[in-house]
């Protein structure tokens, strides 16, 4: 069975708008579903990777208050891809304006792999405010991670689109291709931007899936562009955290908000070992390790699932709303 026939059908928004957020930032806001339902705050990846319709549909339109939105630089929000005056903080201060925006005391968290990054640090930063989490595809946004990533650790799985994602830096920047690929994405010249965009996020597309079409088919420029020049920004600063594992070094500030995590055996994105090390510190929360998928939110295990964990906290609303 297609994981489409688990999700709920694809719904229009009741309300969309523009919200300045200064700084020279305006982001794009939907809210879908039911207008007196339980609200549930959307966070997409990347970061960079911008809201879909197909997100929406996780959700029983009747029950939940679907409430997505473009992080800063990409999607429909404004200015595109750029990096000026965005980071995690600013990330968060964006949340709580939105949420403060629609009147909303506490709400679920929903989000996977830089969602999950993102809604652990607010939850964080905000505890009061979480209802509670349902987090896919775990990303600590440690150094390990992206070491594992950037540095040859999925390319040994998969030998031939690693080697279409370094072959065309010289050999002597291959020691640390986020700074090499750093210099070609902001290096001044939009066509060259926009073609390292574009392997940069090919390389991390053809990993988000077991099944996934592997070929050599570059994804769409303009949307390369925000993703991968956000990406490779928060990468190369280390996601604007104090420490390296900071979220694991935080646990305590939300050790009593009830948690979800879904995540798949066999990431070659986000390894599983980080969602480990995350519920070994949550003792409020569950694991779900899904043994026939990776990382893609699309993959049937991973929407089957979260999909029946949105159901399922249907039938505790009472305990997470007062």
């Amino acid at each position: 069975m297609s994981a489409l026939k688990h999700l709920y059908p694809s719904i229009e928004p009741f309300d969309s708008f523009e919200l300045d957020v200064g700084d020279g930032h305006v982001l794009y806001v939907e809210q879908c579903g039911s207008k007196t339902g339980i609200p549930v705050v959307v966070l997409h990846g990347g970061p960079g990777g911008g809201c879909s319709p197909f997100m929406r549909r996780f959700f029983n339109p009747e029950i939940y208050r679907i409430i997505l939105f473009d992080q800063r630089g990409c999607g429909r929000s404004t200015p595109h891809s750029s990096v000026e005056n965005n980071t995690t903080w600013h990330l968060i201060s964006d949340i709580e304006l939105i949420r403060s925006r629609l009147k909303i005391n506490r709400w679920i968290v929903f989000g996977g792999s830089w969602g999950s990054t993102l809604g652990l640090l607010y939850s964080q930063a905000h505890p009061d405010r979480i209802a509670c989490l349902v987090l896919r595809g775990i990303f600590l946004h440690s150094k390990e991670e992206l070491n594992w990533f950037y540095g040859g650790g999925a390319g040994r799985f998969w030998p031939k689109e690693w080697n279409d994602f370094i072959k065309e830096i010289p050999l002597g920047e291959r020691g640390d291709l986020i700074l090499a690929y750093n210099k070609r994405l902001f290096s001044g010249d939009i066509n060259n931007q926009t073609h390292f965009a574009q392997l940069w996020a090919a390389w991390e597309n053809r990993m988000a899936a077991m099944a996934e079409d592997r070929t050599n088919t570059l994804p769409p420029g303009r949307y390369s562009l925000a993703f991968s020049r956000i990406e490779n920004h928060y990468f190369i600063n280390n996601g604007f955290l104090d420490v390296d594992n900071q979220i694991l070094r935080d646990m305590d500030n939300i050790s009593h908000i009830k948690g979800y995590v879904v995540h798949g055996r066999y990431d070659m994105i986000c390894p599983p070992i980080a969602a480990h090390n995350l519920v070994e510190k949550w003792a409020n929360c569950e694991l779900n390790i899904l043994p026939n998928a990776g990382h893609a939110l699309s993959e049937e295990p991973i929407a089957y699932q979260l999909v029946k964990i949105m159901n399922e906290l249907v039938l505790k609303k009472g305990n997470l709303y007062l």
